[in-house]
């Protein structure tokens, strides 16, 4: 059994984020586990860029009201306790709503692959 004290808050960065966003790294894959899971803080509008992830992706609503959208798909709203997937490979974007601040925990166990930003367009058709 280990404890490991609380990492550093650290900004999101520019090439996977558009606005403020912040990250708490919680579980990191290691030698035994390829578990990743952080509590992802969105201000209003923040957004992920498109991305995907080898083995699918879980989010967990933790505060406020967040958006999601796979690739193709219409746009969903998010809210706590709510949970969330995406399938393996499956193309995809999540942040905060235009006037709310969201968190939510992402659980993956594989690499993101990151794309393009969603634009201020495709972002403003979200409800």
């Amino acid at each position: 059994m280990g404890v490991q004290p609380k990492k550093p808050t650290i900004e999101g960065p520019a090439e996977w984020f558009t606005g403020d966003v912040y990250i708490d790294f919680l579980v990191e894959p290691n030698w035994e586990s390829k578990l990743n899971v952080g509590a992802v803080h969105f201000s209003p509008a923040a957004r992920t860029a498109w991305h995907s992830h080898e083995g699918g992706q879980t989010l967990y609503v933790i505060d406020g009201i967040g958006l999601a959208q796979a690739r193709g798909e219409d746009v969903v709203e998010i809210h706590p306790g709510d949970v969330h997937t995406t399938a393996d490979g499956q193309e995809h974007w999540h942040g905060a709503a235009h006037h709310h601040f969201m968190t939510h925990l992402s659980i993956t166990e594989g690499q993101a692959t990151w794309g393009e930003h969603v634009t201020d367009d495709e972002y403003g058709t979200a409800t």
